[in-house]
């Protein structure tokens, strides 16, 4: 049976600079369409729900303008429960180029700010390393941007280690945003040991492996013809096909623990340390629901061992 923790979800330091959020986060990549079709009224249901499930952190950094809109006019009265993470990639879906240049942040920042109704992003996720510019001169943009109040806090996007230090050394980072789940445990190797030297928090993105550790997509056959997985490799009918055999295995254990194999692996991820922030994205009220509950479930040791077994970390 499952062991569930009482009480209501956790707040936790996300870095040292003072940005709290809730042990669970509230990712927002679904509400693009990537994934499949969104229904407006419903997407804003889905974030009204996940703020009155106790989740502060909402997650935009992958998403597009369209899904800060949505979240804007959700949290419209209820700005002090959210803590919004956003983007300047998100220029792109706009079809205005990605933000290549220092002097593009302002105008993708002041973008963000109107779609969303805010006057203040509370962390706002810049990729140095896409800029044809010398890392020091997108942190010193980055950083008159918060000097201007307009951000509250700095993120990045995960670099490697060297790059992550000349980037703090620059202006101090808040958090760092990576791919981590189960499926992929990269970020151990680098990015998470220099980010707890350096004091960043983690925001884990993409932590159901983009709905494969839901274990619903078995086939590409799946995937309707937008579906951005499509240009995924790990979404090819050859990797599926290898990977579903481990699946298999952790689907085993979590039958053991009487629960799904996506809530096992949010509940995995929030082992790994409370300066990590899984963020699950849906567009499903229904798998919300499911995402909530894994904030709960408490991991045995002997559970955490078969799961490191079935997943062990790898150098990719």
């Amino acid at each position: 049976m499952e062991r569930v923790a009482g009480g209501v979800m956790r707040r936790v330091n996300l870095g040292g600079q003072g940005l709290v959020s809730t042990s669970l986060g509230l990712g927002c990549t679904a509400l693009t369409g990537a994934y499949g079709p969104v229904d407006p009224d419903e997407a804003i249901r889905v974030v009204l729900r996940a703020l009155d499930g106790g989740v502060s952190l909402i997650d935009l950094i992958d998403a597009d303008g369209e899904a800060e809109r949505l979240v804007g006019k959700a949290v419209a009265h209820r700005r002090d429960e959210a803590l919004i993470a956003t983007a300047p990639g998100t220029a792109r879906w706009e079809g205005r180029g990605c933000v290549s240049r220092p002097e593009d942040l302002g105008r993708a920042c002041d973008a963000s700010l109107a779609r969303l109704g805010v006057e203040c992003i509370d962390l706002f996720v810049v990729d140095p390393g896409a800029t044809v510019a010398p890392i020091e001169e997108t942190m010193g943009a980055a950083g008159r941007l918060q000097d201007a109040g307009k951000i509250a806090h700095i993120g990045v996007r995960a670099l490697d280690g060297d790059l992550l230090r000349r980037t703090h050394a620059a202006r101090p980072v808040a958090a760092v945003a990576v791919e981590y789940s189960l499926w992929q445990r990269r970020a151990e190797w680098e990015v998470l040991p220099v980010a707890r030297e350096l004091g960043m928090g983690v925001v884990a993105g993409r932590p159901l492996g983009r709905g494969f550790l839901t274990g619903r997509i078995t086939s590409p056959v799946q995937l309707g013809p937008g579906d951005v997985r499509r240009t995924d490799p790990r979404f090819s009918p050859e990797s599926l096909e290898a990977e579903l055999l481990r699946l298999r295995d952790a689907q085993g254990v979590a039958a053991d623990m009487d629960v799904g194999i996506g809530r096992l692996a949010i509940a995995w991820l929030l082992t790994r340390g409370d300066d990590i922030v899984p963020v699950p994205s849906t567009r499903d009220l229904v798998h919300l629901e499911m995402n909530l509950t894994a904030a709960g479930i408490l991991l045995p040791e002997p559970v955490k061992a078969r799961l490191a077994g079935t997943y062990p970390l790898r150098e990719e």
